[in-house]
């Protein structure tokens, strides 16, 4: 067995007999788990870490808008304020089939949907794992797999009859492309930077809609790649198609953004594109890159520091770290190793299988604060099973306890960005309501965010936040990049602003 730094470990000896061996001495009286006095106390610290007050997030929300002002202004800003080219609103009466690929955090998914008006559709679809290879090889390889899997599912739906084209006919396509990209025109954008762990290479600062066309020639298929979109503008339009009080999207998964439908003559760093200033425009903000870099705004702990530092991308995505459903369990597990190390925790077993980075999943974090046992017995069975250690009830009351202050500090920072927005646009000024629409695993399955988001907005706004209303949104990389596609080949037919 190896040694642990933390706790006791074990060693195997040849005649048989196991030798433990504690890194760490106490007296023989001391007991081998923390009390329930012990976890209390450590708790009250926490809370006070990781407890955000009505003042502090109305001050956070100020300094966001100004920083959405300055990304409006000018280019290659920190939080870019991404122009989109997607004008206005969806009509709800587009009609015909578009594809959809959606290159997302985990999955590749690849759909066909069938627009049928009045904000009706189909859809059909397939999804595909992404190693974390892929995401770190060639990016050229990686788009090559997109075409791959993308000929696979068009073959398939030609041959079993979902799907039929007419000689020298081609599809239009909707690349969801949900990473920071300066754009020009729709079918273009020149990535920024990867985020969400990717880290593929030749492809930061290289045209992503390009790299994708050589791979789709390379397979021969029949489709065009129409519009180049991000899963928060999709997500925009799609809940706007079915419902048209829809005014912002906001993902909180993987990674973290929010779009919104801007006034071109807000958007000063396009003003030479000759646009009429009187059009809407979607804007693809890419806030979870808030406060990086300088980190004056967001209240950071030591434990996001060291995620922060100890990632593929330092000092960059600085909200993001805080509220995404990828740093959640790790900004947990750091501190659990920190009482491990202080001989609070686990004391006498081998605690070797929690050192590792990421081990800790954020669903960890939803499983222990749904449990509704009295003994929290799923907390049991996450520590016994993926980590081999044993809890008192005191501990795992502490750990459910830490999970919900880490959870609800992601959630009333998340309303910080959606109050940004509701206040730059002024969407409560009127006293209407003013709908969200909300995607991604921390949103749809972690427990209470949603309402921990609607606190958060209430104690920024006051009662008149309660007319901001959250809802799970539309499929936005699928069924929105559809109805993008639509809506650009549309424009284009009317030689619309086709320059971009």
């Amino acid at each position: 067995m190896v040694l642990s730094r933390r706790g006791s470990g074990s060693l195997t000896l040849p005649t048989g007999q196991t030798l433990a061996i504690h890194t760490r001495t106490h007296d023989e009286e001391d007991l081998p788990h923390a009390t329930k006095k012990t976890m209390a106390d450590h708790l009250r610290k926490y809370e006070t870490l990781f407890t955000l007050t009505p003042q502090r997030m109305r001050i956070i929300v100020e300094s966001f808008k100004e920083t959405l002002e300055l990304g409006l202004q000018k280019p290659e800003q920190i939080v870019p304020m991404i122009p989109t080219f997607v004008f206005g609103w969806p009509t709800g009466q587009e009609k015909g089939d578009y594809l959809a690929v959606d290159l997302g955090g985990t999955n590749l998914r690849v759909c066909l949907v069938t627009l049928q008006g009045e904000g009706k559709f189909e859809i059909s679809q397939s999804k595909y794992r992404l190693t974390e290879e892929q995401k770190q090889e060639d990016g050229q390889k990686l788009f090559d797999f997109c075409a791959q899997c993308l000929k696979t599912f068009v073959d398939t739906s030609l041959a079993d009859g979902s799907l039929s084209l007419k000689s020298g006919e081609t599809l239009p396509l909707g690349f969801t492309f949900s990473y920071p990209c300066y754009q020009s025109r729709i079918d273009h954008g020149i990535l920024i930077r990867w985020t969400k762990g990717f880290g593929a290479l030749n492809t930061e600062g290289h045209d992503v809609a390009e790299m994708f066309r050589t791979s789709l020639a390379k397979y021969e298929l029949p489709v065009t790649l129409t519009a180049l979109i991000n899963d928060t503008t999709g997500t925009l339009i799609a809940s706007h198609y079915v419902n048209p009080n829809a005014k912002i999207a906001v993902i909180f998964g993987t990674g973290c953004n929010a779009a919104y439908m801007e006034k071109v003559s807000e958007i000063t760093k396009i003003n030479d594109l000759g646009i009429p200033g009187d059009e809407m425009m979607g804007i693809n903000c890419e806030w979870g890159a808030f406060d990086s870099f300088e980190h004056e705004h967001l209240p950071r702990t030591k434990y996001d520091i060291i995620v922060d530092e100890t990632s593929n991308k330092p000092g960059e995505q600085a909200f993001e770290k805080l509220i995404s459903g990828r740093y959640l369990g790790e900004i947990l597990r750091l501190v659990i190793c920190e009482l491990i190390d202080e001989g609070v925790l686990f004391l006498g077993q081998n605690t070797y299988k929690l050192e590792n980075p990421y081990v800790f999943d954020t669903a960890f974090l939803s499983l222990m604060e749904s449990d509704p046992t009295d003994e929290l017995l799923m907390i049991i069975g996450i520590f016994s099973h993926f980590f081999a250690v044993e809890t008192t009830l005191a501990e795992r009351q502490f750990f459910r306890a830490l999970a919900k202050l880490i959870g609800r500090r992601a959630a009333r920072l998340s309303s910080c960005g959606i109050a940004a927005i509701v206040g730059r646009m002024g969407y409560l000024d009127n006293g209407e309501r003013c709908d969200v629409g909300a995607d991604g695993s921390l949103y749809n399955k972690y427990p209470g965010f949603a309402d921990r988001v609607h606190e958060g907005l209430v104690d920024i706004f006051g009662e008149k936040g309660r007319k901001i209303v959250t809802h799970r949104a539309e499929d936005g990389s699928g069924v929105g990049s559809a109805i993008i596609a639509a809506m650009t080949k549309t424009r284009k037919e009317k030689c619309l602003y086709d320059h971009v």
